[in-house]
């Protein structure tokens, strides 16, 4: 297995063991925890300059703190992606900027790709030949593109709620697609299912899989360098499996160990309030949610009932001074419609909750008026446009 030189293994974030990357490849073999990649910081000499001195062109620029190397990696240039300034919102949230960090702009469309193509590199780095996992659709979509170009087959689990696009593009990519019955659990059941059955395939699901996380850690290290090595205040990010928001933070902590940056932002968690197990977990004081009972939202791509990661979740945003808020599917839909009617910008139904609950924060008075704030669109949102277009419709527009 070739890796970069400073990576050490990965570490279990339940037990504190260390596996060798060479033999472990999943969850801890010890106590079946989610496994984190793990560095040896000291041996990292990576400055601004250093970074300032090389192309902006795609995420394996940062690749002195992932796993593989740029030269090793599965990738169709995935990352670097646009932090677009929107001054209107700025000025309705009361702030003194406000971004959008465009993460539609990625080869499939969201970034999922992020966490693919190191997900999938690993897949190759262990010799698998095909790969399986279940979705809400974009991570799908995105896997079976990776498992395209590294030339390995791919399984993908999607439930019917998944949108037409994400299921097309499986099959266009030559990926075995399995729509389930039901919501993004049930794909997961059937996931499971058919892994008894095949224990050749290697699963890039979500925290089972150590590199997604690790792959979209990179969206922070992007920030900074956007905005001239000033950090943000605030990063508002909309919340499932929160994969992302836990990338993001240990990005910013890493920045930190490395002396790039000496603060990191306040990162806050935005769920729908049809499946927001994270703001009630965060709410009540806890450490661990509780699982939703009866999710109801449009959001499928932040539909996550029972998020296997929400002690890393709670944890990544009580430690940055952030909070976890909630808005309703309308106000979800209305800011999608705003932000889109009035900056330009095409924000994912699933990814317009980091606008809703950006308006909710400003409304609970956690902005400032001279703060920065970043929001992330995670995907495209002419995937999702007939749901946008049937919102304005139901409004009579």
């Amino acid at each position: 297995m070739e890796t970069t030189d400073a990576f050490v293994g990965l570490d279990c974030r339940d037990c504190g063991e260390r596996v060798d990357a060479e033999t472990g490849t999943h969850r801890c073999p010890d106590c079946g925890g989610i496994l984190d990649p793990a560095y040896d910081y000291d041996a990292i000499d990576l400055t601004r300059e250093d970074l300032a001195a090389d192309p902006f062109d795609g995420m394996w620029r940062y690749d002195a703190l992932l796993p593989f190397s740029r030269e090793t990696a599965v990738t169709m240039d995935e990352g670097t992606t646009p932090l677009a300034s929107a001054p209107k919102l700025a000025d309705e949230l009361g702030v003194a900027e406000v971004y959008i960090k465009d993460e539609g702009r990625n080869p499939t469309g969201s970034f999922k790709d992020r966490g693919q193509t190191a997900a999938v590199t690993a897949a190759v780095e262990h010799g698998a030949e095909e790969v399986a996992l279940a979705s809400a659709g974009n991570a799908g979509q995105s896997a079976a593109a990776y498992a395209a170009r590294a030339g390995l087959d791919s399984h993908v689990f999607l439930p019917t709620r998944a949108g037409f696009t994400n299921k097309a593009m499986v099959n266009v990519h030559g990926g075995d697609l399995n729509v389930v019955e039901g919501r993004i659990g049930d794909a997961g059941s059937a996931l499971g299912d058919a892994m008894e059955d095949h224990e050749d395939w290697y699963a890039v699901q979500t925290f089972v899989t150590p590199y997604r996380h690790e792959g979209k850690k990179t969206m922070y290290y992007e920030l900074p360098e956007q905005l001239d090595w000033e950090v943000p205040d605030h990063v508002v990010y909309p919340t499932g499996g929160g994969v992302g928001l836990v990338g993001m933070y240990k990005a910013a902590v890493e920045f930190e160990e490395l002396g790039l940056t000496d603060e990191m932002p306040a990162f806050h968690a935005a769920q729908s309030e049809g499946c927001a197990p994270i703001v009630e977990a965060f709410e009540e004081g806890r450490d661990h949610h509780e699982a939703w009972e009866v999710p109801d939202t449009i959001c499928g791509g932040i539909e996550i009932p029972d998020p296997g990661a929400s002690p890393w979740i709670l944890e990544a945003i009580r430690e940055s001074g952030g909070r976890a808020v909630a808005a309703s599917d309308e106000e979800i839909l209305d800011s999608l419609v705003t932000v889109a009617q009035n900056e330009g910008a095409e924000m994912g139904v699933t990814c317009a909750a980091a606008a809703a609950g950006a308006w909710k924060l400003a409304e609970d008075g956690h902005f400032d008026a001279d703060d920065t704030v970043v929001l992330l669109n995670t995907a495209t949102g002419n995937k999702d446009a007939d749901v946008a277009r049937s919102h304005l419709m139901g409004k009579g527009i």
